[in-house]
């Protein structure tokens, strides 16, 4: 019996290098279930976001949707399936083939995006949608493979990449605000403040300090457990309903695996095939490169902190972390959910000490296991998740606190590309309007030498977009 125990950790260490990244079997179980804690707020989410898109039976899109769960709509729990096994696989191709502790999942920003931009604004279908979202992550397979990825990364200036996830952060607090009707229509001032009489608004408020006072303190899992704290605070409000509650429940899965539609895709609009290509070039850019910043973003700054980087200062395996992030996305689009990339939230286990691919198969074990509790996930009402969107708003917004806003020629692009987003209702218009602003001040100031020429061309295609397709 003690022959088998070592020789279970000597084929752990052998094949995830333990001894040589400083770690255990003990630290990367418990790094695996801290990250878990802490991401798994994001099952809840996702599915929320995504019905709006009208991914669900009756094919219903924003409000409408709201009332729809996991357990009264097979789209919806398919979507969740869908959620929970992408994760699942991509976490565990980070894990086995990369080596490293970084989790993959749809990331809420990019989900935000393909329910509240790509369906609700620009009118596709979610099966259009996902087609988009394949295509890019075979996209991003092609450039991951060449160095033209991090030709991308160096492109973009670093003022527009934190104003693009600043940005990000102020639409995702604005859909978490209005999902749980703290912010409300007002035909005479377009929008105002929720009512307190209204036990929705009382909720998402009460879920907001909760959650809010709990990231204050750092508790770990602190999103995970706001949520359900907000769940239980709405079952005497009438909000939460538990009639019909299943712990243990498996939704139906398959119903949105390879959902694509790739003619409808090209005629979408009815503005013809050149038209319609380019407005799918503005989706899929937006799909890259919110998933590219993202991605390097987490990569470089939590290894840097973690010490998982090699000589040169390049994190460990960064293109085979890459290929796996690549990968997971065309994996997602296929299965029915949206972008998949590298989370932040995977700091969380390495702040206790993960740092092999090991941490990534405890939680992509766990990924799966959720699979078989969406009975609980389907009690969750919006007003729960709501301010879980509005939290990782206040944390995406930190990253504006970087910009260069003493530098005009910097601060204008990056001022459009954070106000443009909530306020256009589209995260896509709102990396447009920096790509395009930012030559245009460099130019006239006698300062185009500053401007990658790739940024020309991204500006050109922008702009075409916005005369061939206005909306």
């Amino acid at each position: 019996m003690e022959t088998t125990n070592v020789g279970k950790k000597s084929i752990l260490e052998t094949f995830f290098k333990l001894s040589e990244n400083g770690t255990d079997v003990k630290t990367e179980i418990l790094a695996g279930f801290t990250t878990y804690i802490t991401v798994a707020y994001a099952l809840l989410v996702i599915p929320n976001i995504l019905k709006m898109s009208g991914m669900n039976a009756a094919g219903l899109k924003g409000d409408e949707a709201a009332l729809l769960t996991i357990l009264n709509d097979p789209i919806v729990g398919s979507a969740f399936a869908s959620t929970c096994i992408a994760a699942a696989i991509g976490t565990l191709i980070m894990a086995f083939y990369a080596n490293l502790p970084f989790v993959l999942a749809p990331g809420i920003g990019l989900t935000a995006f393909f329910s509240y931009s790509v369906c609700l604004k620009l009118g596709y279908t979610w099966q259009q949608g996902l087609t988009a979202v394949c295509i890019s992550g075979f996209i991003f397979i092609l450039i991951t493979l060449t160095s033209i990825r991090e030709k991308i990364v160096d492109a973009l200036p670093q003022n527009l990449k934190l104003a693009i996830t600043g940005g990000i952060g102020l639409f995702i607090a604005l859909i978490g605000l209005k999902s749980g009707s703290v912010i409300v229509a007002n035909p005479g001032t377009l929008v105002s403040f929720g009512s307190f009489t209204n036990p929705h608004t009382a909720l998402t408020i009460i879920g907001i300090v909760i959650t809010g006072i709990l990231v204050a303190r750092k508790v770990k899992g602190s999103m995970l457990i706001g949520i359900i704290l907000t769940t239980i605070v709405g079952i005497p409000m009438g909000i939460t309903q538990t009639s019909g509650f299943k712990l243990f429940y498996v939704p139906p899965i398959g119903k949105t695996f390879f959902a694509f539609d790739f003619p409808g895709l090209l005629s979408h609009g009815g503005s013809g095939v050149i038209g319609a290509i380019i407005s799918i070039v503005m989706v899929v850019v937006t799909f890259s490169l919110v998933d590219l910043f993202d991605s390097i973003g987490t990569l470089v700054g939590t290894a840097q902190k973690s010490g998982m980087v090699d000589e040169n200062g390049r994190v460990k395996n960064i293109r085979k972390a890459l290929f796996a992030d690549a990968f997971a996305t065309t994996l997602g689009g296929a299965l029915g959910t949206t972008t998949l990339a590298t989370v932040v939230e995977s700091a969380a286990g390495i702040a206790e000490g993960g740092r092999t691919g090991l941490t990534n198969v405890v939680v992509g074990v766990l990924f799966i296991i959720s699979i078989f509790f969406g009975g609980v996930i389907g009690i969750v009402p919006a007003e729960a998740t709501s301010p879980a969107l509005v939290i990782v708003g206040v944390l995406m917004l930190g990253a504006v606190s970087d910009i260069e806003f003493n530098d005009f020629t910097e601060a204008l692009p990056a001022f459009f590309t954070i106000a443009i987003m909530p306020f256009s209702y589209s995260i896509a218009n709102g990396v447009a309007a920096g790509i395009i602003f930012y030559p245009i001040m460099k130019v006239v100031t006698g300062r185009k030498k500053e401007v990658h020429p790739i940024m020309y061309i991204m500006a050109f295609l922008f702009i075409l977009r916005f005369i061939l397709l206005p909306e």
